[in-house]
């Protein structure tokens, strides 16, 4: 059992533990922009293998050594992208927004695979940070990223009242499987 007390000020957010039961059990999930890991621990504790990808790893590095993790630190935002086409069973993303990334996330995913996805929306200025709009998706933004190619199995766009107030888009969809 991985120790979660490290998070204890940032507990996973209740999207991904809603939706991290639509996992395929044996895949591995990528955790995009894994921060301070609060994720990640969630999903080793699971059981899924997983692969805790950002710019700087310090916030997993009490990690390294765990079975069935790889920590990858990386420009998550240059090129080329790391990851192969259909080599997750799952993606979290959580506080991050890089749109030229969308695609790449849906190509990542494997068939039946599942996007779990939450991100500050534009009114978020109001509360606090991310203010920048290049950080702050746009109404529905989400939704129309991956409407033509993941099946949206449930997408809100909201005020979080709690534990500070913010505007958030989030979305869980599927890869289908091909015919």
């Amino acid at each position: 059992m991985i120790d979660n007390q490290r998070d204890a000020a940032e507990p996973p957010s209740a999207w991904v533990a809603r939706f991290a039961a639509l996992l395929p059990p044996d895949g591995q999930v990528l955790d995009l922009a894994c921060g301070s890991g609060r994720h990640t621990r969630l999903l080793l504790n699971l059981g899924f293998r997983v692969v805790a990808a950002d710019k700087d790893i310090s916030g997993v590095t009490d990690l390294r050594g765990t079975e069935g993790l790889r920590l990858l630190q990386g420009d998550l935002e240059g090129e080329p992208w790391p990851f192969k086409p259909g080599e997750f069973s799952g993606i979290v993303v959580a506080n991050y927004l890089y749109r030229p990334r969308l695609p790449h996330l849906a190509r990542s995913l494997e068939e039946n695979g599942v996007l779990i996805y939450e991100t500050f929306a534009v009114g978020n200025e109001k509360y606090g940070r991310p203010r920048n709009p290049d950080y702050l998706l746009k109404q529905n933004e989400l939704l129309n990223a991956f409407a033509d190619t993941l099946d949206i199995v449930a997408f809100e766009q909201t005020v979080d009242a709690s534990p500070m107030p913010a505007v958030k888009q989030r979305i869980c969809a599927m890869r289908p499987m091909s015919d």
